[in-house]
């Protein structure tokens, strides 16, 4: 990522102390680490999202252009639930610009104009990264709690349905 960018300390999912008349499952620090890493994949996928949106040209602009919006929405829409569930149960999210840059998988999108085909194979690959980090702590997060799990499930049903979509704009049939 960009050498510029300062990572504000602390950063990254904590937890809160109870106050007042909150009380109920504390996630313990495994959850909350492992929710974060959804929620800073989630968040930098709506931003990827964008600019792949405002800057994509070539066949089939139109339908990729309002496709895009979808994959944003249903981004920043997650991501919002993932950082409500970590509220509820005590943890702080962190999606502060400079904490999803540093921690984000999802790999840079170019800068500039990108054609509609490198798009998709651009924004799939960052949907499919973000399917990843999902895939690779739900075990765990399911483990404590299947609440947030369930969450997760219904993410990675939209998300991979979006990179089936959109992959497929570029695909040709296999013959038989």
């Amino acid at each position: 990522m960009n050498e510029t960018v300062a990572v504000p300390a602390p950063a990254g999912a904590t937890r809160t102390k109870q106050e007042n008349a909150e009380s109920g499952f504390l996630a313990p620090a495994a959850l909350a680490k492992n929710l974060q890493a959804v929620l800073v994949d989630l968040t930098a996928l709506h931003l990827v999202g964008k600019q792949a949106h405002w800057n994509i040209v070539g066949p089939n602009f139109r339908d990729l252009h309002l496709n895009l919006d979808e994959v944003v929405d249903i981004a920043r829409a997650s991501a919002d639930d993932i950082a409500e569930r970590m509220r509820a149960l005590h943890a702080t999210p962190d999606a502060r610009p400079a904490v999803v840059a540093e921690q984000t998988a999802l790999p840079e999108f170019p800068q500039g104009e990108v054609h509609t085909h490198d798009a998709i194979d651009h924004i799939t690959t960052a949907i499919e990264t973000t399917v990843g980090t999902m895939r690779t702590v739900h075990d765990e997060v399911d483990e404590a709690d299947p609440t947030s799990a369930d969450i997760l499930h219904g993410i990675l049903e939209k998300l991979e349905q979006q990179a089936w979509f959109l992959s497929a704009e570029t695909r040709t049939p296999q013959q038989r």
